[in-house]
């Protein structure tokens, strides 16, 4: 058991997702019940309080983008806003361009709608990348054509946490006359992201991946230089501008909008926090195990992201032994009805000598404490593990 909380594992999973900060709380609970006018009701001021409470929340994920209020459009989440960007772009520019570009580390909400896109007759690219997560910026270059229209690459992807150059994969796409658009899911409220400065047209996000509610995100969408138009993919009433039908979910864009402007306070300290403590994980694992493969880069990786793996251990019995730590786990090769991670064949950490994987994501509580129970866990069960597979060989 979690010594630390014996009641629960140790929560290490901050990328599938993360809790409500309670400061993020405090300001959605009015809006669901004593504040609960719909922002669209123009006649009265209950629908003005809800109003101005999104319009707070549109100014407060523009700041942390560096963006204006206006380019920012409420969504579901991230997977929405990935298919609003990509079929968006698709659908308004098909008379100019049929050819999108993307990686293939993507997430599925990216990759399953370039999939779809290929149904179309729209040509899809996918590139490879290294070893370490990272793409080809020639080979890049090569992919594009006269008919690209977009190149969709996530600004860290959310397994082993790779850093990708956003701003000079922008600059290639827009040198060739495309647009840019990125999945920055796992990335924003986490590291500093300036639009303006990285020349992006597009971005997704979701609240919950940064402290704030399941259920809300936004999508960027560049309103200069031209004004950039998309297809809309939900008909209705006409809202965020015509681009995304539907009643706004007030008391979630209210938790957004908190939860955008308390990373944006706080990353500078939080940001060299975490990753001291990601280099700590790592330092301890490696003193307790030994060989330990990172996957994914280490110099251009978000800052609480660890991803390891292990050899000679088998990725279903490492997930069942650590019940007392709540962490992604895998196997880096297929067993059974457990598929291998396309991230990790992308980046050539498969096959049967593989072992088996964690990912670390580290928190806003996470201690230093906590760092070194895990890595003294996992350590104990992988040397048990080992010692099993040797009696039984």
């Amino acid at each position: 058991m979690n010594p630390l909380n014996p009641l629960n594992p140790l929560y290490l999973d901050y990328h599938a997702t993360t809790p409500v900060d309670p400061r993020v709380l405090a300001d959605m609970l009015p809006f669901f019940s004593e504040r609960f006018g719909n922002p669209h009701s123009k006649q009265h001021a209950w629908g003005w309080d809800a109003r101005d409470a999104v319009d707070k929340a549109r100014a407060q994920v523009a700041a942390l983008l560096n963006a204006s209020a206006n380019e920012i459009v409420f969504t579901s989440g991230a997977s929405e806003s990935n298919n609003l960007a990509i079929k968006g772009v698709a659908d308004a520019l098909a008379a100019r361009g049929n050819h999108v570009v993307t990686l293939a580390t993507e997430h599925k909400s990216v990759l399953d709608v370039c999939r779809g896109l290929g149904v179309r007759g729209i040509d899809v690219t996918v590139l490879g990348v290294d070893a370490g997560g990272l793409v080809d910026l020639n080979a890049l270059k090569r992919a594009l054509t006269p008919r690209t229209i977009l190149v969709s690459v996530m600004s860290a992807n959310n397994e082993i946490g790779t850093l990708q150059p956003i701003g000079e994969i922008a600059a290639i796409a827009h040198a060739a006359g495309a647009l840019f658009h990125t999945d920055a899911a796992q990335a924003a409220g986490k590291i500093p992201i300036d639009v303006r400065a990285l020349e992006i047209d597009l971005l997704s996000m979701t609240a919950h991946k940064f402290y704030g509610p399941k259920g809300s995100g936004a999508l960027f969408i560049r309103r200069t230089r031209p004004r950039l138009n998309l297809a809309a993919q939900i008909a209705g009433g006409g809202q965020e501008n015509g681009i995304r039908s539907g009643t706004l979910n007030v008391p979630g864009i209210v938790g957004l909008g908190r939860a955008a402007e308390i990373c944006r306070l706080e990353m500078a300290e939080e940001t060299p926090r975490l990753a001291a403590l990601r280099d700590r994980l790592l330092d301890g694992l490696r003193t307790r195990v030994g060989d330990v493969r990172v996957n994914g880069s280490m110099t251009h990786r978000l800052p609480h992201n660890l991803h390891v793996s292990f050899d000679d251990v088998e990725g279903e019995a490492l997930l069942m032994a650590l019940g007392d730590l709540a962490v992604s786990t895998g196997s880096a090769c297929a067993s059974g009805s457990q598929a291998p991670s396309h991230v990790l064949e992308a980046i050539g950490a498969v096959g049967p000598q593989a072992g088996a994987s964690i990912r670390f994501g580290l928190g806003r509580t996470t201690t230093a404490e906590e760092v070194d129970f895990a890595a003294e866990r996992v350590a104990s069960v992988v040397a048990s593990l080992r010692r099993r597979t040797v009696s039984s060989a």
